[in-house]
């Protein structure tokens, strides 16, 4: 298998809203990811992805962009944005812009200047219908709730738009686009950027005719046939590839919605034709259901084992891997899959959680605050929430009598992608060192048991372990190219895998329950071989029967 730093590397998601205000106006910027690049080298992260920065009217937290080479105010200035950058790579880390290009804002030129009239030169530029018998061109849903077409009188038709209102979606069969796009993109490889993460990229081209879709239960067509991984997707990211991406040494990875396994080893295939990895859903919506994920269901271990294992098997030696529980889109995982009821089960479910993932093969992915264990906040009311998502779910379900209110509440307190965008919990000083001003979404009250400086001062903490979980990586090649196995399928309790590479071999065990379990060395790994490279508990053995305490894990190598 060829070997690549992108493969090699460990990938820091910043959601820079929310991660450290550098001038008291309660919104996170980017001269404070600068003041905080110290905190991640000593980390040991290689990689920061950087949620969007660009010029936006904000409806969607920064990924309706109004113009794709300007900075957010909010955020700063391009002057702050290169200062970060060069400090970053003076410390040896490199840069991944999210790239959002399935849309625009409606307050972008191009857009702007599209719903002017029918014949204006930019019109093409997105996906404009007249209705059908009075009513929108189709029956497609939006993904934030509502119909996904948005009437405008001026010119008496519909534009699409897969999410908000306010983000309509370009129209990628227009060459002019793609070249537009690919010429932005090779702006911000010219100023030394290091990749992109491509939001929702497998949505670019959609079903000639736009065909309704089968009614769901919010009364509107399901988009997704039609959308996912559409005729033109694979074409149009090859020549995204030949005239950007192909010119530069970056990361790339594909946000992918409805991707199957054929179609990530098209993506993300070694031969380098298109992306170095997708980022997959399967194993994030294993507990959704008829109402999206409002829900308060739990993962199940077993679906969750096979889903992950299916990945590791289908794609090795084909393709690549991205490995995440948490980002921007996703609640908590500590809160889904592990414990906060004491701070011992917090920190062994997070650790155990943080050994699963990274001893699998792929490039990992932290969420800021996933290295302190962060987990899920309190949420008193409706006022409490920022997503857009959330929201309008909360009055789409409880006002069409499916959820009643109360129950929504729960859901949104379970689900919500607010509960990773709280502010970053540096210190245990007020608003957690977050801001001496006053923050845009409430700080997690839990900051003065889980923060930052408290974590590092303490050789025990989740921080540590996320320190020498990226270092093993880095001293140990079968953690990254290794062959995985799993062991135990159908045990509900335990996640037991085998990493192979030459003669090396590695056992990790992961106990997903607060329960004492009982275990046994499987055959041909001899205790006395054995040596553990990382633990979540003090004075661990290996031994042939073992009694795993709550949430431990262990990482032997033989």
């Amino acid at each position: 298998m060829e070997k690549t730093w992108w493969k090699e590397s460990v990938v820091y998601q910043i959601y820079p809203r929310s991660f450290n205000d550098s001038n008291g106006d309660g919104i996170g910027d980017l001269n404070g990811i600068t003041e905080k690049l110290d905190y991640l080298k000593e980390l040991g992260i290689d990689v920061i992805w950087l949620s969007p920065v660009y010029q936006s009217p904000n409806d969607d937290n920064g990924y309706d962009i109004s113009d794709y080479k300007a900075i957010m105010k909010d955020f700063g200035t391009m002057e702050d944005y290169e200062r970060m950058l060069a400090a970053a790579h003076e410390r040896g880390i490199r840069i991944v812009m999210d790239l959002v290009v399935n849309h625009t804002s409606d307050e972008h030129a191009w857009f702007v200047e599209s719903r002017k009239s029918a014949d204006n030169p930019y019109r093409d530029y997105y996906i404009w219908r007249e209705g059908k018998d009075g009513q929108a061109p189709n029956n497609w849903g939006s993904c934030f709730g509502g119909p996904a077409w948005e009437y405008d009188s001026r010119t008496q038709m519909y534009y699409l738009h897969l999410f908000s209102k306010k983000q309509p979606d370009l129209n990628w069969d227009n060459e002019k686009v793609r070249e537009d796009v690919f010429e932005m993109m090779d702006w911000w490889c010219q100023k030394g950027i290091d990749g992109f993460r491509m939001d929702v990229i497998s949505m670019i081209s959609k079903t000639p005719g736009l065909p309704d879709g089968k009614v769901g239960e919010n009364g509107y067509g399901d988009f997704g046939p039609y959308v996912h991984n559409g005729p033109h997707v694979h074409e149009y990211l090859q020549e995204m590839n030949q005239k950007v991406l192909s010119k530069y040494d970056l990361l790339t990875v594909g946000e992918c919605a409805g991707v199957t396994i054929e179609e990530a080893k098209k993506y993300a295939n070694l031969d380098g034709r298109e992306l170095n990895m997708v980022f997959q859903f399967e194993h994030m919506d294993l507990d959704g259901g008829e109402s999206f994920k409002w829900n308060d269901r739990k993962i199940d271990l077993v679906e969750l084992k096979k889903t992950l294992s299916k990945w590791q098997y289908e794609l090795y030696g084909k393709a690549w891997n991205s490995l995440y529980w948490c980002n921007h889109d996703q609640p908590r995982m500590i809160s889904r899959l592990g414990d906060t009821s004491t701070k011992e089960l917090r920190e062994a479910s997070a650790k155990m959680l943080g050994t699963c993932l990274h001893m699998m093969q792929g490039t990992p992915y932290v969420y800021q605050g996933e290295e302190l264990g962060m987990t899920n906040t309190t949420f008193e009311s409706l006022e409490d929430f920022r997503d857009i998502e959330s929201i309008n779910a909360y009055h789409q379900y409880t006002q069409n009598g499916q959820i009643a209110p109360e129950d929504m509440m729960r859901y949104l307190c379970y689900k919500s992608r607010d509960n990773a965008r709280t502010p970053m919990q540096w210190d245990d000083s007020g608003n957690a060192g977050f801001t001496d001003g006053v923050p845009w979404i409430k700080v997690n009250p839990n900051y003065k048991e889980i923060n930052a400086k408290e974590q590092m001062g303490r050789a025990d903490s989740v921080f540590h372990y996320y320190q020498k979980l990226i270092r093993l990586r880095k001293e140990h090649e079968i953690i990254v190219y290794g062959k995985y196995q799993l062991l135990m399928e159908e045990d509900k309790n335990l996640y037991v895998y085998t990493r192979t590479l030459g003669q090396e071999r590695m056992l990790v065990i992961c106990n997903f329950r607060k329960e004492t379990q009982e275990f046994t060395m499987p055959e041909g790994f001899e205790p006395g071989k054995g040596e553990i490279l990382i633990g979540n508990y003090e004075g661990q053995e290996i031994k042939k029967s073992m009694t795993l305490r709550p949430f431990e894990a262990m990482a032997m190598k033989f």
